[in-house]
């Protein structure tokens, strides 16, 4: 996927690299391995789009919304690749000439209580980008603190408060209105709801929603929910292991996952009618995601893939265009063996593939619920004898 960008594109990544370099010495320090957080991610985000960034933990989402940013160093042996936006690569600009595009590409993190300082107020907090960038000092930035605690639902009459007089949903408002101070047009999400109770994400996932309608933003917004990404993303891009293996809109991508990671992801997520909860098939990802400091060769997930072959192992997919705006990293389903069958839209449908495809017995299944139950049933025999044992020795007790 490294056509050229599109009109429409705010943001062009092109083999976008973070490697985290893990040194060993004191005096004379030396390279000894390489994290590879983010290797070679090619990308474009539209403007006024949401774009969903989904993965296990580990998988280098967060790094990928930083990289964008450059909240990172460039160097070698770390950040690396082409980011682009209103025709300058942020990667190569001098710091003189970044300042002043920071205000344009802000960032909401993930963990509200650590990202305020906490012996700062509110004011102070959600003033302070707009003393870095010049824009109001004064009256005039009390005045635009107190505008932007209206829009995202505070009371201007918390302004002297402190971080720790706030509930979660509250500091993450707080978060929100800094990201806003200085007018951005793109924003990284950084799991911005995984800390808030699930009514409090509804409530921050709707006033995002608003903001982006009124102010004309794009976001990038990075979670572990599903489900809540398919609730406010246009697109969703699947990334496993520093690589993103599926790109495409997301109801398509929920309907009809095409890569096997994404089939697993989907599959995890519960289904709002106990009719198809109980009839779908869980997909079960064997063993462990492998370490970023050593990934295997070829396709990073043919480890856990159930549908390896010997291609997988040796040589790196590429991530290609399946259908139109569906973008798919996986040899099977561009040699057509691996197929997806639309769902009719209900996230975690179950996926059948080729049949030339080798699929794990069905006794392989049964034996893993046989054991899982043959542990419930000892714990549960170890609970029925303690507890009948119990009486006697409190009798014993009475007798003595």
């Amino acid at each position: 996927m490294a056509a050229p960008a599109a009109a429409d594109t705010l943001m062009s990544i092109r083999d976008l690299r973070m490697h985290f370099p893990i040194y060993k010495g004191v005096v004379f320090r030396k390279v000894k391995a390489v994290v590879k957080a983010v290797d070679g991610i090619n990308l474009d985000i539209r403007k006024g789009e949401t774009l969903g960034l989904v993965g296990e933990s580990g998988c280098g989402k967060s790094t990928t919304g930083r990289a964008l940013l450059r909240l990172y160093e460039p160097g070698v042996g770390r950040l690396s690749g082409s980011v682009v936006y209103d025709g300058k690569d942020l990667v190569k600009l001098p710091h003189s000439k970044l300042q002043p595009l920071r205000k344009e590409l802000q960032i909401i993190f993930q963990d509200p209580y650590a990202s305020l300082n906490p012996r700062m107020t509110v004011q102070t907090i959600i003033g302070e980008p707009l003393k870095v960038h010049g824009i109001a000092s004064g009256a005039k930035a009390t005045e635009r603190v107190k505008e932007l605690m209206d829009i995202v639902g505070l009371s201007p009459a918390m302004l002297k408060r402190y971080p720790h007089e706030f509930s979660g949903g509250q500091r993450q408002r707080i978060g929100i209105a800094r990201a806003l101070a200085v007018n951005p047009k793109f924003i990284v999400c950084d799991e911005p709801i995984s800390a808030l109770d699930v009514s409090i994400q509804a409530q921050v996932m709707n006033l995002m929603q608003d903001l982006q309608r009124e102010f004309d933003l794009t976001y990038l917004f990075i979670a572990h929910d599903l489900a809540a990404v398919r609730h406010i993303s246009d697109r969703v891009a699947v990334m496993y292991l520093g690589k993103l293996v599926e790109l495409a809109p997301a109801e398509q991508i929920y309907a009809t996952p095409t890569h096997p990671y994404t089939q697993a992801l989907i599959s995890a997520v519960p289904i709002p009618d106990p009719e198809a909860e109980r009839t779908r098939q869980r997909i079960l990802l064997e063993g462990d995601v492998p370490t970023p400091l050593n990934p295997p060769s070829g396709c990073r997930f043919h480890t856990r893939c159930r549908y390896a072959e010997a291609i997988c192992r040796t040589k790196e997919p590429k991530l290609l265009e399946q259908a139109p705006g569906h973008f798919v990293a996986c040899h099977l389903v561009e040699s057509g063996k691996l197929k997806p069958i639309d769902d009719g839209g209900a996230v975690g449908g179950d996926m059948v593939v080729d049949t030339t495809i080798p699929k794990k017995d069905e006794r392989y299944y049964q034996d893993i619920a046989a054991k899982a139950a043959a542990r419930i049933s000892a714990n549960a025999a170890k609970r029925v004898a303690a507890e009948a044992a119990a009486p006697d020795a409190s009798q014993g007790d009475d007798d003595a």
